[in-house]
Formats: structure tokens, sequence, C-alpha cells
């Protein structure tokens, strides 16, 4: 399946905004490169061991970068060891006091979190922009509308989008007259009007890339719909380089939030992305309890690739027309299977779970052998032995 949605569909086109490139460690944000998911331990960092396992478990579920919150000296003197045992790069989180900077940038971060207004006169300043680049450290300016500067506040006189695009813009400056560029900015609310308000107003004044959040959003559900209502309507303007999604939940959930939004948007793949109808009097077998079933059954499968669960045949074979694999409800306990959109077989309500499952593994594995062959230099059918071998066993799935 060509996953490109506006190869053949420009409806679908999402021009994203030109911004300048920087590096967090061995991930490039902005410019061409892919829009990243990243999310933050609520371990205590001084606690390594607890945080070096909730990293991976967000590394597992796909997170490209990680945020960790250094609040005191016993934070920074675990964020070495922290950082050795990371697969991603983290970013150091900085507030008030500088020399926490200075001692994540030479504890190994690969990003500091910082507001420049907010850690000292301008020779602390000086000090965290030098620890920064001697370390190669990059930066994000992340501007909060509960923690606006009190000069603004009384200017403004509440928090709104002017105010925190000035702040940003101060902060920005901050750091460009002492030559230092490699950095981010965010302006998050938690209203989701000013948030997307502040991000419009940001993204035509400055090229740098934008990290993409709507702040304190809320719990699982609230907090996924509003950052999905907020950071869609900015990524479908082309607005966003980076996202969290910030939710009172574990923090994997932030990362596959995050995921599901870019997925939903066509700008990132990870996955099954399952397409299921909501169910009524016409399903053919209980479509709500397949799909739980499946996306927990399928939650190990990183490899991008679509299937749909559909009840019956009203919208099921147009449904699957669209799908690497598709099953559609019919009559007798029964449903059809579908293979790269065409009607392939029928199969039983009964083992469907157990089937649907077996094609997906396989067919992800049949991807994976594709995608590996290509990217050989050598030509030639020896080549081919690990595509043709998950070719066959995708058809044999098919044919029991």
């Amino acid at each position: 399946m060509n996953l490109d949605p506006s190869h053949h569909r420009p409806w679908r086109r999402i021009d994203r905004r030109v911004s300048r490139k920087i590096r967090v460690g061995n991930v490039e944000v902005g410019g061409d490169a892919p829009i990243t998911v990243q999310s933050m331990t609520n371990t205590l960092t001084a606690d390594a061991e607890a945080t070096i396992g909730q990293i991976r478990q967000l590394v597992e579920a796909g997170a490209d970068i990680v945020r960790v919150s250094c609040p005191d000296v016993e934070s920074t003197a675990a964020f070495s060891t922290i950082v050795k045992a990371s697969k991603v790069p983290l970013v150091a989180d900085i507030h008030f006091h500088y020399k926490r900077g200075i001692e994540a940038a030479e504890a190994g971060a690969a990003c500091l979190r910082i507001n420049p207004g907010n850690i000292g006169n301008a020779q602390r300043v000086k000090d965290v922009v030098q620890a920064a680049r001697d370390n190669g450290c990059s930066m994000r300016i992340g501007v909060n509308a509960g923690s606006l500067e009190r000069d603004l506040l009384e200017k403004y006189g509440e928090p709104c989008p002017d105010a925190m695009v000035e702040s940003a813009l101060f902060h920005a400056r901050i750091l460009q007259d002492l030559d230092f560029h490699e950095f981010k900015i965010s302006v998050k609310a938690s209203d989701v009007f000013m948030t997307v308000a502040a991000y419009q107003q940001l993204s035509e004044v400055i090229d740098c890339p934008i990290h993409l959040g709507v702040t304190e959003a809320g719990s699982l559900r609230t907090g996924a719909i509003k950052s999905a209502i907020g950071i869609g309507n900015l990524l479908w303007a082309g607005i966003g380089d980076t996202i969290r999604i910030s939710l009172a939940a574990d923090p994997v959930e932030e990362i596959k939030a995050g995921f599901d939004i870019l997925k939903s948007m066509g700008l990132r793949h990870r996955g099954v992305n399952i397409i299921a109808c909501p169910s009524c009097a016409r399903q053919g077998y209980n479509v709500i309890k397949t799909v739980e079933a499946l996306e927990e059954r399928l939650a190990h499968i990183s490899t991008p690739l679509s299937l749909s669960i559909i009840g019956c045949v009203v919208n099921g074979p147009g449904e699957a027309l669209m799908t690497d694999i598709g099953f559609t409800g019919g009559g007798a306990g029964s449903g059809m299977v579908y293979i790269d959109g065409k009607p392939d077989h029928k199969m039983n309500n009964e083992h469907m779970l157990e089937h649907i499952v077996e094609l997906v593994e396989a067919k992800a594995k049949s991807i994976d052998a594709n995608q590996s062959v290509s990217a050989l230099p050598q030509s030639g059918s020896a080549q081919r032995g690990p595509a043709i071998a998950a070719e066959a066993s995708l058809a044999h799935v098919a044919a029991e």
C-alpha cells in the first residue's frame, strides 16, 4: 500500500512550514525531518533505575525523544547514568537554577528545556549556553500560559497568545544575541484556542523548529481529545516539528496518542492502523470485542500496515479495498477475508480472531523483508530469499 496519501489524493496534502533543522542528539528536528513524538518521565530522577525502566517502556512504545526533569543536584547526579542506559536522546528539564543546566549538559543531555529569562543574570545565561555549546546540546524555549512573566501579565491583563509569543521571542533573542541558534520553541496553554492562536502567530515570525503541545490537557480520554483538536489543527496547517501529548496518565499513553494523531493525518506511520465500524444490528460478529482484542494482540507490531474490521457487507468491501488486510462480517457465522484490497477467502467467526492475528503478523514480516531487500545494494534472485519466504508464509496462513 502507498503510504503517501497525497500521491493520488491531493486534497489530503499537508505542506509543512519551512523551518531550519536542529539536532536533539542523533534525532533531527525541523526542516524535512519526520515529526517526532516525545514524552516525559514522571519517576523521581534521582532514582536512576526507575527512570531508566520508564524510558525503556517509552522507547518500546515508539518514543523518539524523552524528557527528564532535573530539579535538584541529586537528579543531575543520576542523569549521566540514565543517559548511558537510554537508546534515545534525553532532554533535561531545567527551571530557575542555572547550575542544573550546566550539570545536565555535562552529564550528556541532548537538549536543555529552559527559559533563559528565569535562570538569573546575563552571566549565568552565558554560562548555560556555553555548556550547551561545549557539549553539543540544543535547547527548547518552553513558554507556558500559566507561568508568564509578571510584566507581560500586567501589560496584557491576562495570559493570551500575544503575551506568549512576546515571551518566546524575548527568550529567543537572548540566545540569538549569544550566537546560539540550536533551539526550538513551544508556546503551550491548557486552553485549546489560546494554544492554537499562539502557535499560529509564532510560526509567522521565526524560523526555528516548533514543539507542539496542549499543556495540562487532562486525563487520558479528555486530554487526548483536546490534544487531537489543538495539535491536529496545527499539523493540518503545516505547523509543528515535534509533539508531546500531555496527559495525566501513564506516559506510555502519551506516545500512543501522539502516534495515533500523526497516523490519522498520514504524517507518521507506525504499527497497525485499525479501521473499524461502530457496529449495529447488522453486524455478523461482535465488532467491539474483536477490535479490543486485536488492539491488544497486535500492539507489538511496529511495521506500518492497515486493517479493516467491519461488521457487515454494507461498508465492509469498500473499506477493505483501501487496507492491507480486512475482514467483513457475513451470514451463517462466517465472513470474508480481504488481502491487499481483494476478497481472498472465507473464515468462520469462531477462528477469525486468531486467523487475523496470524495474517497481520505474516504481512508485517513480509513488508519488513521486502524493505530489507530493497535497501540492499546487490541485486539478483538470491537477495530475494527473505522476502520470498515471508510472502510464502502469508500465503500459507491465508490458505489454512
